[in-house]
């Protein structure tokens, strides 16, 4: 079921192409970047897809934990990439600009290894409520578990907004529980709990402990920083009377993502659209351009 086919690269040539159409000027840095090293990982995998898919029996059994990080950035076929980074590049241009690159890269990292330790635990759970071990055996590969959990936090931010799911008109903050159905129905094959995992670590973010917890570590790493500064400055003779730009606090907002005042969150938005050379009206016509073609029909595989 991981067998790659070599040759039929159509998946890319439309990713391509509608990198080409949006611009590479107006994706934010981290989305691109995260795309890119997407594409490279299916081009060049570090290792044959059995080898860094994730499951309870590779990874907990046999304590090969390097898969948590390897599984989410690699794919089955050129249309397994194709869907998840069409929908990455829309999740990105929404996310990114309004939380800000830092804190997005920041998430992407804690939502890639996150969704992977969900998805070991809802297994291990559902082999020893059903009596059957196959659920430890189960493997999977791909990016959509942390798209859920984006399709989750971008819905949380845009409470009224809607989005269709096969067709079907469904409010933004509800959509990844039908989009999980849907898969679901469409594509029995694919990794229902894998999606699942994504739904969770989204909620975990938005409701739960995720974002206190992401925000602390950031503060910790942000005092280290200014603590090494402060003796930099100290060391070339600085100490006693510095400037005033040294006594101000240091600057958060960068791992905070503007998220702690409306007003900080506005200017985040308004200098990101800026710095990517982007107006309302282009960004909007950007968007609803990669939402009309995630509309089209899906060839799912076991996959996530």
């Amino acid at each position: 079921m991981y067998s790659r086919r070599r040759g039929e690269n159509l998946g890319l040539l439309l990713l391509l192409a509608q990198l080409f159409r949006v611009g590479f000027d107006n994706i934010p840095p981290v989305t691109l970047i995260a795309m890119v090293l997407n594409v490279f990982l299916f081009l060049s995998p570090i290792k044959p897809l059995l080898n860094v898919c994730i499951s309870v029996h590779e990874a907990w059994n046999r304590q090969d934990w390097k898969r948590l990080f390897y599984s989410p950035f690699h794919h089955v076929d050129d249309w397994h990439l194709y869907f998840n980074m069409v929908s990455m590049l829309y999740k990105g241009i929404l996310l990114e600009q309004r939380l800000g690159s830092t804190w997005f890269a920041y998430m992407l990292s804690v939502f890639s290894v996150m969704t992977g330790i969900i998805y070991l635990v809802l297994e291990m759970v559902l082999a020893e409520l059903m009596h059957d071990p196959s659920y430890k055996m189960q493997c999977a590969v791909g990016f959509s578990s942390v798209l859920f959990a984006l399709k989750v936090v971008n819905g949380y931010y845009n409470p009224g907004g809607f989005t269709y799911v096969m067709g079907i008109p469904v409010w933004e903050q509800y959509a990844c529980w039908a989009e999980l159905v849907a898969i679901h129905l469409i594509a029995p094959g694919s990794s229902f709990v894998g999606h699942l995992s994504g739904i969770i670590v989204g909620l975990l973010y938005i409701k739960g402990p995720l974002k206190k917890l992401m925000q602390a570590c950031a503060d910790i790493v942000s005092s280290s920083n200014y603590s090494r500064q402060q003796t930099r400055f100290n060391n070339r003779g600085y100490s006693g009377n510095s400037s005033s730009r040294y006594d101000t606090p240091y600057d958060r907002t960068g791992y905070t993502g503007g998220m702690t005042e409306e007003e900080q969150l506005d200017a985040a938005i308004w200098a990101s659209l800026n710095n990517h050379g982007c107006n309302n009206h282009y960004t909007s016509k950007v968007l609803r351009c990669l939402h009309s073609s995630l509309g089209c029909p899906v060839r799912m595989m076991q996959m996530l």
